[in-house]
């Protein structure tokens, strides 16, 4: 009777390393599951992101925003719409330039093996918080959103928004009463094994957000102070392909003109620009890449969150 108890209690222990193994594996090799994404997603500039792929991938060392970004863009290397130093990195954005890294690898024109530069892409992205896994297989777009019926922990979500204020990116439904001060972009993507058929982004942002220690400012309205003029990137629009060009574009033809020569730099990259949010708002601002006249006054404030989960691969 003991020996039989041994056995079943020796097979019960067997069975639970064998089913731990995977677990066990993927720790140790550096890949343990990142767990759901924050409510909102972290917040990382262009610049800083440009910065450290210029440096990962061999093609400058440097601080400066507007440096690296002209790097990666000789190389081929920019979102389709060019390196716009204060918007901030998106999953589709991550999706382009994993597809732009992989293009300038295999035609040779970055010096690393396809592998090795997706490897080096796909490190600066973690370094960052950025756990992001485009979708290409198959790839779908849905023009509307998920259900939000059913999205996990309604009461932590609708509790974070109150206190913290809307995030500029999230994963999740935002609540009813937010629900309007959001755009849904359709690029499909994985957080880990947890899948995502797009995300919300706000219509329109300037806030300061801080990443190790320092300051960043994170917009899609850009202020020209000689043609006295607000410039606004819809998330949407740019998505689509239709929007003011930043640095890195080869073809200018196909994006929105602001009518000011080398606005690339001068509104979209000039560091004199990147201050800070300066209080700066817009009134009523267009749901498309149009020049908005700006006014005196606060804008809406809000700051990032954490928590929540979807669905598992």
């Amino acid at each position: 009777m003991k020996g039989h108890t041994f056995r079943e209690v020796i097979i019960f222990v067997v069975t639970l390393l064998l089913l731990a193994m995977p677990a066990l594996l993927q720790a140790q090799g550096g890949e343990a599951d990142p767990g759901p994404p924050p409510i909102g997603q972290p917040m990382v500039s262009e610049g800083t992101f440009a910065v450290q792929l210029a440096a990962a991938l061999g093609l400058a060392e440097t601080d400066d925003e507007v440096e690296a970004e002209s790097r990666l863009g000789e190389a081929g290397i920019a979102p389709r719409n060019g390196w716009i130093a204060d918007y901030p990195v998106t999953p589709d954005i991550i999706a382009e330039l994993q597809l732009a890294v992989e293009d300038a690898a295999v035609s040779g024109r970055i010096a690393l093996e396809r592998d090795e530069a997706l490897g080096r892409f796909d490190d600066v992205a973690a370094g960052l918080g950025l756990t992001v896994k485009p979708h290409s297989a198959g790839q779908t777009y849905e023009g509307a959103p998920p259900s939000c019926a059913n999205y996990p922990n309604p009461a932590v979500i609708r509790s974070t928004y109150t206190a913290e204020g809307a995030p500029v990116v999230t994963y999740y439904c935002p609540p009813p009463d937010y629900y309007n001060s959001y755009a849904w972009v359709p690029s499909p993507f994985w957080w880990g094994a947890f899948w995502f058929p797009g995300f919300f982004i706000l219509h329109d942002f300037d806030r300061v957000v801080h990443l190790h220690g320092k300051g960043v400012v994170i917009r899609n309205r850009f202020h020209d102070d000689r043609s006295r003029r607000v410039f606004r990137i819809d998330p949407v629009a740019r998505f689509r392909g239709k929007t003011f060009a930043g640095i890195g574009v080869p073809d200018r033809r196909g994006h929105i003109s602001t009518g000011v020569s080398g606005s690339e730099r001068r509104i979209f990259n000039e560091s004199g620009a990147r201050r800070g949010s300066g209080g700066r708002s817009i009134d009523r601002p267009s749901r498309g890449g149009k020049v908005i006249k700006p006014f005196s006054g606060g804008g809406r404030r809000g700051g990032s969150s954490q928590g929540g989960g979807r669905g598992r691969r």
